[in-house]
């Protein structure tokens, strides 16, 4: 009976307020940028829309090892890759401003796309070594100032909620610019929105994010690279709930 009126309410409510209120975010970015607030807009209305739509739905969150991060500095946090509500979790409950690498595809969404470049999203392209080492310079650029980044290193969702190999994309980043990795675990996302099943309705989960402590680089190149990829990989995995 719980499960037949969270469903209603999601068809009443839940999902024409989710994409208004996308909309209405992804207005407010384009607009605010515009005016000159990056700073502001490429963050904050983003954690407002995560943390509203997570709230909507009452999804119970615990997040735990925000006392790890340090204000002011930037990091590459890496997450196990769950589900879409993996996105809304950080943005509304991380508290770090942050931004993300995805792949340039993205960027050509009407709306979502514009206001996605506007907040200075890292736009993934490896077609070519040119575009890979423009993604690097706009990299250094989004970094200063404490802004971090956020990647997903198993580069999709999971389709079982057990976690994937581990792409080195994210790990050369963090070597180039030599700055401290930050492994976080997500459990629940993979419950809530499965990759594999119903693709409209969403189900009752709590849902928790794990910071774990920063890894700060030991050197630079292939070595430190191996490192920060098999530590990160150890500290998520032993976290995760299947």
């Amino acid at each position: 009976m719980l499960a037949f009126l969270f469903r209603f309410y999601q068809i009443a409510f839940a999902i024409p307020v989710f994409f208004i209120w996308t909309l209405f975010i992804c207005i407010v970015i384009i607009i605010g940028t515009l005016c000159g607030g990056g700073k502001f807009f490429g963050y904050q209305p983003a954690k407002w829309w995560g943390w509203v739509v997570i709230r909507m739905l009452f999804l119970p969150v615990k997040v735990e090892g925000k006392e790890n991060l340090e204000k002011g500095k930037s990091y590459v946090f890496l997450a196990n890759h769950q589900g879409v509500f993996d996105i809304l979790l950080i943005y509304g409950f991380l508290g770090y401003d942050i931004r993300w690498m995805m792949k340039y595809q993205l960027g050509n969404i009407p709306v979502f796309g514009t206001a996605c470049k506007k907040m200075r999203n890292i736009m993934v392209d490896n077609r070519s070594v040119a575009k890979v080492k423009k993604c690097y310079r706009e990299a250094r650029e989004i970094l200063k100032g404490g802004t971090s980044v956020v990647v997903f290193p198993e580069g999709a969702r999971t389709w079982d909620g057990k976690l994937r190999p581990f792409k080195k994309g994210a790990f050369m980043l963090a070597d180039e610019l030599q700055l401290p990795v930050v492994p976080m675990t997500i459990n629940g996302s993979f419950k809530v929105k499965p990759r594999s099943k119903d693709f409209y309705f969403c189900f009752w989960s709590p849902l928790k994010l794990t910071i774990h402590k920063p890894i700060e680089p030991i050197g630079q190149g292939s070595d430190n690279i191996d490192r920060l990829m098999k530590l990160s990989y150890a500290e998520i995995e032993k976290d995760v709930e299947v």
